[in-house]
């Protein structure tokens, strides 16, 4: 029987240009000796062992400090020595030298002033231990304490008014539960009775009444400006049904109250945004039909979900439902409000001007959202006509910027309004998914030949930050809020921003601050660097008005 041969062994090569490992340091006593007469320096053998050489005879003491201690340690180490000298005491301090390869080593040092007969000091005696491991043990326990001080401690966010879980959190547990199981979604549309424009506080009661009657395993939701939700997870038809019978029976003895309640199974096709939409869309049937509940046992089609979101838009757009609000951005080098955000709002029938966060996801997911950026285009053209001098930031959904229609429009409603367009810089949301992007880089680089501005909103927000500075010709980016507000007390916040600000230097991209709310923050900013701000502090947004947004 023929024995095989064993295998050869692999074991990878060493990397050819990486220096040798350091050696064990020498257990002699390692220390130097420096003498003002003469400027010399001497050090032992087992000093040189942890460096890696001796010094040369002619080097000077500066020389040799450059060389030898880490360049962000010089001023500690001269200041040490120097406090030694005048003080006469004997000094302790920590810094960290230089080896010949390149890396370096912390070392507690000693050091001790010589005397003359005279009485002065003629010299320093420096005694240096290696202490890497226990330096190197305190810089990655602080290490973990800072990240454990500016890593948000859970994903699940309250809404501030209701401490019900804000409408994307909600959404992600909604997507949970269509990976487990089946259930029901209920969407509450509350007005109150004798003050229906009172949001916060109808809110806040109703978030209570919830968490009164409905159990503690259904999650509970805040899903639009005057709607609450509920996750019926695993939860069978019949109990969701009769669940939400008493709920509303609840809720509309306290206020006004109507129902949309969906049903979804395991894997549905709907996902989250969608059961939303059609459980948004079924309480609007209530109101209609003047009832309290409407339920659908099967989630819309997408094809028919996406019609009547697109016939629900298109008379919103028809029947002034939508506005626009404006706010102003201060440039800092002049002190002078020099353009203003445009800001869409959606009039709601009883609470007034609305956040369109809402509108704008569902219709963005649905492929809806080019009429509404139209309409904003087309109205911030005829803002600027009307004044020649105002420049104006008009946002844009990343859906519109990927659809080769937009650029033409654009051209048009230029040509029609007969608008400078330099007065018009437009805003491509950093966080918003861009459909197409060889046409958004198509539309960014035809206006900018045109003569518009481009802007990149919400930046350091989204995992695009950077890679879209480089895909398009960005003129100004706006830093995300969320950095901002607590600037003034947040140091890590103070590095981000800072970092960004040279980032955007170094492009040749001018910066706004978004959420400044108080003249320490504005200092700060400044002294950053940072070009423009905007915020409370600068001016709340304030209503364009309504005759200036209708066609002639």
């Amino acid at each position: 029987m023929t024995v095989p041969e064993e295998r050869e062994r692999w074991t990878p090569a060493p990397p050819a240009m990486l220096p040798e490992p350091r050696q064990p340091t020498d257990e002699r006593a390692a220390w130097f000796t420096y003498t003002a007469a003469g400027d010399q320096i001497v050090w032992s053998a087992a000093l040189s062992a942890m460096i890696g050489r001796p010094p040369a005879e002619k080097e000077m003491t500066r020389q040799i400090l450059a060389r030898y201690v880490h360049r962000d340690d010089h001023a500690k180490a001269l200041g040490s020595i120097t406090e030694a000298w005048t003080s006469r005491h004997t000094v302790h301090t920590t810094v960290r030298l230089m080896r010949t390869d390149g890396g370096w080593f912390d070392v507690d040092c000693r050091l001790e002033p010589m005397m003359s007969s005279d009485g002065t000091v003629r010299g320093i005696r420096g005694t240096v231990r290696d202490v890497s491991s226990r330096e190197r043990a305190r810089r990655e326990s602080a290490r973990l304490t800072r990240r454990g001080e500016t890593v948000q401690a859970s994903l699940v966010e309250p809404d501030p008014a209701t401490g019900l879980l804000i409408r994307a959190r909600f959404a992600d547990e909604i997507d949970r539960a269509l990976r487990n199981a089946g259930g029901a979604l209920l969407v509450v549309r509350v007005q109150g009775r004798q003050r229906p424009d009172d949001n916060a506080e109808l809110l806040h009661q109703v978030a209570r009444v919830l968490e009164e009657h409905v159990r503690p395993e259904h999650l509970l939701g805040r899903v639009g400006p005057n709607e609450v939700a509920v996750l019926y997870a695993g939860t069978s038809w019949r109990d969701a049904r009769e669940q939400s019978r008493v709920l509303m029976a609840t809720l509309r003895e306290e206020v006004q109250a109507w129902g949309g309640l969906v049903r979804f199974e395991r894997d549905a096709e709907a996902g989250s945004h969608g059961l939303l939409i059609d459980a948004e869309q079924a309480w609007r049937q209530s109101r209609e039909a003047e009832r309290s509940l409407t339920r659908l046992a099967h989630p819309v089609p997408v094809r028919d979900r996406q019609g009547s979101y697109r016939t629900r838009l298109a008379d919103a757009l028809g029947t002034d439902r939508f506005t626009l609000y404006s706010q102003p951005i201060l440039e800092l080098q002049t002190n002078k409000v020099t353009r203003h955000e445009l800001l869409l709002r959606v009039l709601d029938e009883a609470d007034g001007p609305q956040s369109p966060i809402q509108v704008l996801d569902a219709a963005e997911r649905l492929d809806a959202v080019f009429d509404i950026d139209l309409w904003v285009v087309e109205r911030a053209m005829r803002l600027a006509a009307e004044e020649p001098g105002l420049c104006l930031q008009v946002n844009l959904s990343g859906r519109s910027v990927g659809d080769p229609r937009l650029t033409t429009e654009v051209e048009k409603l230029l040509d029609r309004y007969r608008v400078d367009p330099a007065q018009l810089t437009f805003e491509i949301t950093e966080t918003a998914l861009i459909g197409n992007l060889s046409e958004a880089r198509r539309f960014a680089d035809r206006v900018r030949d045109l003569g518009c501005g481009l802007a990149l909103d919400d930046f350091g927000s989204g995992y695009a930050s950077f890679r879209y500075l480089r895909l398009f010709p960005i003129d100004l980016v706006k830093i995300d809020g969320e950095y901002v507000v607590d600037l003034v007390d947040n140091p890590q916040d103070q590095v981000l921003v800072r970092a960004l600000v040279q980032v955007c230097q170094a492009y040749g991209i001018h910066t706004v601050a978004e959420f400044v709310q108080d003249e320490a923050t504005l200092r700060m900013l400044r002294e950053l660097g940072v070009d423009y701000v905007q915020g409370y502090l600068i001016g709340r947004p304030s209503p364009v008005p309504p005759s200036r947004l209708r066609g002639a």
